[in-house]
């Protein structure tokens, strides 16, 4: 039988991107204007949702947020309610699932269905929560473009025209002191960042995870470009890019994220190789620039503001539907919907998914179109 629904809320969880608001502002525009529902959005994510913080939302509070990056929500990527940091009696550090708590907030609010925007990490939860009975759809989030089961996500666009933008702009340095510029970029596991960026920003060497490199094969493009009189070289490398029989570089461990291990620094141990061969035999300077979390903020672009509003009115018209415990995706530019299950596994609750991310084919037909002019993925 098909629940009647009068009021739905929202959070957004994990790491923040352009685009979010965007989503949020077409939730909240489908859920009064079409459907008449009441709206509330949690603050900080699940945090807001375990300790009942939130805020009522209408049009007016969606008003002028569309272009903006970030969310007008908050959020946070440290709160698994089903493996929660606490502290006990005697100050020992104890995780505990808390989940329940959250649950009676929804009941406490009357909630009729729970929309959840984030990545793998906040989506796993969402599962969880759909096991418990909570009415729940989730919305993919990630600049990395690495969700699986969708072919798209908002954020990921803009987040290249940053790329790009910082390619153009040490292109001009690069060229005036014949250096070697590199360009590290996010993208975690996948390298999607790394590849269209680097192809939309002329770089002449990409180097991704799904295509471990050889410190030698790079420096033969550098030395070949010099040997041709172009006496610069632009590099733009993932976060997870590695060395053949190499592994990731590490920068730190963070036991309180679900994301625990992040990526950082293969930029400045690529500079360091390169010093070492190539700047003996042309005298270039090797230059490394992080871009950081400028990928993940700013002005929503056109494309993610639009993208943006697709998923957040298709999630309100599944509510309308009764499709819940599934996730809205897009194929072949058609919203559609599947099972969270097949986004994030159907793992123990309270365990963050690993693995099955949308990775870069090293065959495909993007990576050989960037060979086919000229650009090295140091293989």
């Amino acid at each position: 039988m098909k629940k009647e629904i009068k009021k739905i809320a929202l959070l957004t969880g994990g790491g923040d991107c352009s685009g979010l608001n965007a989503v949020i502002r077409a939730v909240v525009k489908a859920a009064i204007l079409k459907y008449n529902y009441e709206v509330i959005g949690f603050m900080g994510g699940y945090h807001g949702l375990y300790t009942d913080d939130y805020i009522k939302m209408d049009l007016k509070t969606v008003a002028g947020i569309f272009h903006q990056g970030g969310t007008i929500l908050k959020m946070s990527n440290k709160d698994n309610l089903f493996n929660y940091k606490t502290v006990d009696e005697n100050g020992k550090t104890v995780y505990k699932d808390v989940s329940d708590i959250a649950i009676k907030n929804l009941k406490k609010h009357n909630i009729d269905a729970l929309i959840i925007i984030g990545g793998d990490g906040t989506l796993t939860s969402a599962r969880d929560f759909a096991r418990k009975g909570v009415n729940v759809i989730g919305i993919p989030k990630t600049i990395d473009n690495d969700v699986p089961a969708t072919e798209i996500t908002f954020g990921y666009r803009t987040a290249l025209d940053h790329i790009m933008l910082s390619l153009d702009a040490l292109h001009t340095t690069a060229y005036s002191h014949d250096r070697v510029m590199i360009l590290e970029v996010m993208g975690r596991n996948a390298g999607w960042l790394a590849l269209e960026g680097g192809i939309a920003g002329s770089a002449d060497v990409i180097l991704i995870p799904e295509i471990p490199y050889d410190i030698n094969s790079v420096a033969k493009t550098i030395f070949d470009r010099y040997n041709r009189g172009s006496k610069f070289s632009i590099i733009c490398i993932s976060e997870g890019a590695k060395p053949i029989d190499g592994d990731v570089t590490i920068k730190k461990i963070d036991k309180d994220s679900p994301d625990s291990v992040k990526l950082g620094g293969v930029g400045d141990i690529l500079a360091a190789q390169l010093e070492k061969i190539v700047k003996p035999v042309t005298g270039q300077d090797i230059r490394v620039t992080n871009l950081g979390y400028i990928q993940r903020g700013g002005v929503t672009n056109t494309f993610d503001r639009v993208l943006g509003t697709k998923y957040g009115s298709h999630a309100v018209d599944m509510i309308d539907r009764n499709e819940f415990g599934r996730m809205v995706v897009i194929r072949n530019n058609h919203m559609e919907s599947v099972r969270l299950e097949e986004v994030v596994g159907s793992g123990r609750t309270g365990q963050t998914s690993t693995g099955g991310a949308r990775i870069v084919n090293p065959h495909g037909d993007l990576v050989n179109s960037a060979k086919d002019i000229g650009i090295s993925f140091g293989d």
